[in-house]
């Protein structure tokens, strides 16, 4: 091995890792494509296709502007701060793991947002569908009965009921307004009053008896989800109490004690700790919400 080196030389060494090197690139070119597309162009796109489900408008320049000051911008102010005030190696530790949050926070961000939007969409379900049962019952057609929805109810589920009324005018058949309603908020409840409309519409029956039907299935399975999230709410009181707390006693010892706290940032042994400490407690956290987290 060492006269194949020393054969090759340093710059016949360099050459064939360089080769090596390229020789996976070109290997895995696909899938690193894909990968890259994803974390750039994808990202943006999923961003723009939540912010469009919960009906707010950003110009795709706009969004792509705050991705990057979010990952790049705040990474580098923190590498210029903390590198001016004391240590470059600390700074640019920070400023990679604000990069990397900056870039990844904005998903789970928005899935939480699209996540209370599904929820309160689904605690306004038995309001709205008695009050569209109570006007078909009345006399009203659908169109009408939606409409009355609209105007009396608050968003997210008047929002979703007009989209639906706004399709239907510009020449959009009903039944694929409602299934298109059906995907943009994927609940078992939705699917039920979605399926119930598109098959009496077909077939014909009494509305209003079906919705009455399915307000009683939803206010149950309403009141099993209030019951199982106050049953975790301590468990996710307990996960945020665990992780903050290294804060909180980090904090203690620095108001008690400063010069016991300054080896944690100027120190590579005491760098590399605090790394670790806060990415353990990061894991530990995502751990426990996912352990307290219980799907219906």
């Amino acid at each position: 091995m060492e006269d194949i080196i020393l054969a090759l030389g340093k710059k016949g060494l360099i050459g064939v890792i360089g080769f090596v090197f390229f020789l996976l690139i070109f290997r895995y070119a696909n899938t690193l494509f894909d990968w890259i597309e994803r974390q750039t162009i994808g990202t943006r796109s999923f961003v723009m296709e939540k912010l469009q489900f919960l009906f707010i408008e950003i110009k795709e320049d706009h969004i792509t502007y705050a991705l990057l000051f979010f990952s790049f911008g705040l990474g580098s102010i923190f590498l210029l701060v903390i590198g001016i005030l004391g240590s470059w190696v600390f700074g640019f530790i920070v400023a990679c793991f604000f990069f990397i949050f900056g870039w990844k926070i904005p998903k789970p961000f928005l899935n939480f947002l699209v996540e209370r939007r599904i929820k309160a969409y689904q605690n306004q379900m038995v309001d709205g569908l008695t009050l569209l049962g109570n006007g078909i019952r009345a006399g009203l057609s659908v169109n009408q009965s939606l409409g009355m929805v609209v105007d009396e109810m608050p968003n997210p589920l008047a929002q979703e009921f007009n989209l639906i009324l706004q399709q239907n005018k510009i020449g959009l058949p009903l039944e694929e307004c409602f299934m298109s309603l059906a995907k943009r908020v994927p609940l078992q409840d939705n699917d039920m009053f979605v399926s119930s409309v598109t098959i009496l519409k077909e077939t014909g029956g009494n509305l209003s008896e079906v919705f009455d039907s399915i307000v009683g299935v939803i206010r149950e399975r309403v009141r099993l989800q209030q019951k199982v999230d106050t049953y975790t709410a301590q468990g996710m009181f307990q996960g945020m109490t665990i992780a903050f707390m290294p804060f909180a006693i980090g904090l203690i010892y620095a108001a008690s004690d400063p010069g016991s706290m300054v080896p944690l940032f100027t120190t590579p042994l005491g760098i590399v700790m605090l790394s670790a400490a806060l990415i353990l407690d990061v894991v530990g956290f995502i751990i426990i919400l996912k352990v307290v987290k219980i799907k219906m």
